[in-house]
């Protein structure tokens, strides 16, 4: 006779994989109004901010909001090592549009090198980030949201 009960998944059973839905911000406000407004200080809050939205969005991503701010506010002056954090930056961006389903449209390289035309890599980044919010419409920031796998 046939077992006719519902199994249930085992322990090896693959969850469906979610995560924290992001804010969507104005990427000219990231980038000019509010830095010139604050003196500066909101791009590291906002670089925190990023950050630690990654992180929540896609948990298989490791990336410390803390350790990339402080890399803008106390290596700045080497030059090298906040071109490194933008190009990660830019990585984990493209992450999380491959797991928001999205073709992947950020480019590390253009997170970096557009800090030398006026800064723009942040509204470039911003930009992209926005393309990740898109993807969940209705959302609110911190909602569960499924991800690709």
């Amino acid at each position: 006779m046939a077992n006719t009960q519902p199994t249930e998944p085992g322990p090896n059973a693959a969850a469906p994989l979610s995560g924290l839905a992001m804010k969507r911000r104005g990427p000219v406000a990231v980038w000019l109004g509010l830095p010139i407004i604050t003196l500066g200080i909101y791009q590291l809050v906002w670089y925190y901010k990023i950050h630690k939205e990654l992180n929540e969005h896609d948990r298989r991503q490791d990336l410390s909001p803390a350790g990339s701010m402080l890399v803008l506010l106390f290596l700045s002056w080497t030059l090298i090592a906040p071109l490194i954090s933008f190009h990660n930056t830019g990585k984990a961006i493209a992450n999380a549009q491959r797991a928001a389903g999205l073709q992947v449209t950020c480019s590390p390289a253009a997170s970096t090198w557009l800090a030398f035309v006026f800064g723009i890599n942040v509204w470039y980044m911003q930009r992209e980030l926005n393309r990740v919010t898109e993807a969940y419409p209705g959302a609110a920031a911190g909602t569960q949201v499924p991800l690709a796998a």
